[in-house]
């Protein structure tokens, strides 16, 4: 034991941790049995939808990993390419949308936190709406939720717009001369660090899915798990059943207008 620290500051921090967690377990008592099961439910299906769509030996990839390979590909044609401002425009519209994406979940997470701080006035709102009866530090809790996912979506947010300044200086240090040997090792390196920025901007986004799924709690559990099914939906479709992933498979007869009058329809 430190002899500068008293006996009594130990004592103190001990109490003060023991008070938090019997506050905590008071709180998580007020929620049912239900509310554990949804959150469950929840927390496991915005995990395994990720690890499904970042699969990259999986037998059916998602967009994700398509496009992945596209950017190797990119790199590859970046090395021969001599005139590089087309290349410098695109990254620079990539770090736009992870700047615009991060700027929105910022605002979202400011205004999450000023109606924690008033829950009484949700509180009066639930009555109003003749939703479920219930103290407010249930709705806190129900927000606090939608708090930590879309704190977590600003996260991935950040750091994809750094490391897609980190890919734009590796692509700087690419030689003009294709031929030079540091040129493709470079461009590999630049392709990589891009796919991990870009992996890091699809979960940042997935979670600000999972946000507005979360903000479904606020209706009841079963409201919680409904919302979670149609995310689940929702973004499978979009990474393993719609149209864009047909084109970017190769599949002519997913174009309008190229593929004949017969051509099916899908979503986006």
């Amino acid at each position: 034991m430190d002899d500068r620290c008293p006996p009594t500051f130990y004592r103190g921090a001990m109490f003060g941790e023991e008070t938090l967690l019997v506050g905590l377990r008071d709180r998580l008592m007020l929620l049912s049995p239900w509310d554990g099961v949804a959150v469950s439910a929840f927390l496991l299906a915005w995990w395994g939808i990720g690890w499904l769509i970042d699969r990259e030996t999986a037998t059916r990839p998602s967009v994700a990993v398509l496009m992945a390979r596209y950017r190797r590909e990119w790199m590859e044609v970046f090395v021969q390419r001599t005139a590089r401002m087309f290349d410098a425009s695109i990254l620079y519209n990539l770090r736009q949308g992870t700047t615009f994406f991060a700027s929105g979940a910022m605002l979202g997470i400011g205004g999450l936190l000023a109606l924690i701080g008033n829950s009484e006035r949700l509180v009066g709102v639930a009555r109003d709406l003749s939703l479920a009866a219930a103290p407010a530090a249930v709705w806190e809790m129900k927000l606090l939720l939608c708090l930590l996912v879309l704190t977590n979506a600003f996260l991935k947010f950040v750091w994809s717009q750094r490391l897609f300044g980190y890919c734009a200086i590796l692509m700087a240090a690419v030689p003009e001369d294709p031929a030079d040997p540091r040129a493709r090792m470079r461009a590999r390196q630049a392709a990589e660090v891009n796919i991990t920025a870009a992996r890091s901007f699809n979960r940042g986004l997935r979670s600000v899915y999972f946000a507005l799924a979360a903000l479904a709690w606020l209706i009841g559990p079963i409201g919680l798990l409904v919302a979670t099914g149609i995310t689940l939906v929702v973004l499978w479709r979009r990474e393993y059943a719609s149209r864009s992933r047909s084109i970017i498979l190769g599949n002519i007869a997913a174009v309008p207008g190229l593929a004949g009058p017969d051509a099916g329809s899908g979503s986006e």
